[in-house]
């Protein structure tokens, strides 16, 4: 079973972390003045909102390529809703703008991406968080 991983290392001289997944990372803070953020990153439910979004467009990318389509533009919009104390997110609504090199209806992809996308299909169905010490 493929599993993905990535780790998180405080940012000296902040209160803020870097997320490393292979050559990639990633800046993760809260907002300025808020528990010692600096704003220097994402926060929790931004990040929550660029992976169910950035997983939307990957999905409509490898099935605008499985189908021979080219995508010409593409905009996604992710309203992430939260409530509560804790805070969390209660649900998450997408807006896509695509449009098709060939001018067809881009309804068809988009259809099979809401069904398809792993982070869109996983969250509604839920999956347990472990947390434990040691790295």
């Amino acid at each position: 079973m493929p599993v993905a991983s990535v780790s998180l290392t405080n940012l000296p001289g902040t209160e803020a972390a870097t997320g490393r997944a292979g050559s990639h990372c990633i800046i993760v803070d809260r907002p300025e003045g808020k528990a010692g953020g600096m704003g220097l990153g994402f926060n929790g439910a931004q990040l929550l909102a660029l992976a169910i979004g950035g997983c939307f467009c990957n999905d409509l990318r490898y099935i605008a390529h499985r189908r021979g389509l080219g995508i010409a533009s593409l905009a996604v919009r992710v309203d992430l809703s939260l409530e509560g104390d804790p805070l969390i997110a209660t649900g998450a609504d997408l807006a896509v703008r695509c449009t098709l090199e060939d001018g067809s209806d881009p309804g068809p992809l988009i259809d099979e991406a809401r069904e398809s996308s792993m982070v869109g299909c996983s969250l509604p169905r839920g999956i347990p968080v472990s947390v434990g010490q040691g790295v």
